[in-house]
């Protein structure tokens, strides 16, 4: 391991420069779009581009790649995902943006599938897990520091725009100088929904809800601050408590969950979620202060649910399934933040820019009551049977073959784990 702490600190450097500017450009968009008085739903749909744009290179970045290889690849999408953050600020208008947006998602799942398979390459088998582990935490904490650079500049001018393609360019010379194998190509993931649903109902339920609220968050997060009328610092402030808040509270939610029946632990997640979404909403405009440990609870439990979820079904399949069954989580995943920020937008045009805290708790809600329903038609997965926790973000597939419970053994029989084709073993009918 020792040998590649130069490499693996070198390509974690560029992705952290990388997401830098990725975090930065969520909420200056945000910001520049309640400036240009973009109603809520017209932002929705801008930021709900970028999600799509997203699902798009999930499916065809993979097939660019097997064409002209990872370089190649790496440097066309670079390039023009740099360009990007210039031309938002040369012209306002939403459906330029929108375009705009689509073409970077696009782009940046392209770069992170090329990155995550240089680091697939970088980390031996046995290690897979603590780069996992490295990587996420160095995305999370660099979307979050990301926030701060908002107060760098005029945020009226040109400067934040220019501060994001620094950072995207700056970020290409650590990851294109670093020495790495060819990687062998990444394949799209299928999605076969009824398939999918069938082996797990409440995993598909909670991985589009984790991206109805996540999509929402990252996209309207900033503009519901500052429509509240705070300040830049706070929507700062806002956006990074979120962000840390998911990364803190997912492994002692995750570890809870390896020793409890998951689906109690997603139950109480979201019905906790819902409970404080709703007490913010009540709270943010009499009490101010209360918006920065509201965010960090919220953060906390939301981002909780799609790791919880991908767990749960991986629970109940064997490990050769695995990346085939959480890359199409990851789709579902994909098509849920797509539609948060047109949803979160129509919401809050209806209701006010506070009601974000109110579509949070209507979709854990609602979460909160499918995952009891569920509960009601099996047993629970029993805890020797558990594949383990494993923290997870909304990533491309590559960083999949990092996950650790691809690479184990196989379960032990059991009549309520599915079989290679879906269905239950043993008859039973039951799924979870």
């Amino acid at each position: 391991m020792h040998r590649l702490m130069v490499p693996l600190a070198t390509l974690l450097s560029g992705v952290g420069l990388l997401v830098l500017g990725v975090g930065l450009l969520f909420s200056v968009l945000g910001l520049r779009a309640g400036l240009a008085e973009f109603s809520t739903v017209t932002t929705g749909l801008v930021m709900s581009a970028y999600f799509a744009g997203f699902v798009l290179g999930t499916l065809y970045c993979p097939l660019l790649i097997r064409r002209v290889g990872h370089i190649r690849s790496f440097a066309a999408m670079a390039s023009v995902a740099s360009t990007m953050p210039i031309l938002h600020a040369l012209w306002v208008e939403p459906w330029y943006w929108a375009m705009l947006r689509l073409i970077t998602g696009t782009c940046l799942v392209g770069l992170y599938i090329v990155v995550e398979s240089w680091l697939n390459v970088l980390a031996p088998r046995e290690q897979r897990g603590k780069v996992f582990a490295l990587y996420l935490t160095v995305t999370c904490v660099a979307m979050a520091l990301g926030q701060w650079l908002l107060l760098v500049g005029d945020r009226l001018g040109f400067v934040p725009f220019v501060v994001v393609s620094v950072l995207l360019s700056f970020a290409l010379l650590p990851l294109t100088l670093t020495p790495v194998a060819e990687p062998a190509p990444v394949e799209a993931p299928s999605l076969s929904l009824p398939l999918l649903y069938r082996t797990s109902p409440l995993g598909v339920s909670g991985a589009l809800s984790a991206g109805l609220l996540t999509g929402a968050l990252l996209g309207l997060g900033a503009v519901f601050v500052q429509r509240l009328g705070h300040s830049d610092a706070t929507v700062a402030a806002f956006m990074a408590a979120t962000i840390l808040g998911g990364a803190l509270f997912q492994w002692p939610i995750g570890h809870l969950s390896d020793r409890h029946d998951r689906r109690r632990v997603l139950l109480a997640v979201c019905a906790g979620a819902a409970v404080v979404a709703s007490g913010a909403f009540a709270l943010v405009r009499v009490a101010p202060s209360a918006l920065i440990p509201a965010g960090i609870a919220l953060g906390g439990l939301m981002f909780a649910i799609y790791g919880l979820s991908v767990a749960h079904v991986n629970d109940l399949i064997e490990p050769a399934r695995v990346l085939e069954v959480t890359g199409g989580l990851l789709l579902v995943h994909g098509v849920g933040a797509s539609l948060g920020p047109t949803l979160a937008g129509i919401v809050m045009s209806a209701l006010g820019p506070g009601s974000l805290l109110i579509y949070f708790a209507v979709v854990t809600a609602l979460q909160a009551l499918f995952t009891l329903h569920r509960m009601r038609f099996a047993v629970p997965v029993p805890a020797e049977a558990k594949a383990g926790y494993v923290i997870v973000g909304g990533s491309s597939q590559a960083a999949l073959q990092l996950d650790p419970r691809a690479t184990g053994g196989q379960p032990e029989d059991r009549e309520d784990l599915p079989g290679k084709n879906g269905a239950p073993r043993g008859g039973s009918g039951k799924t979870l």
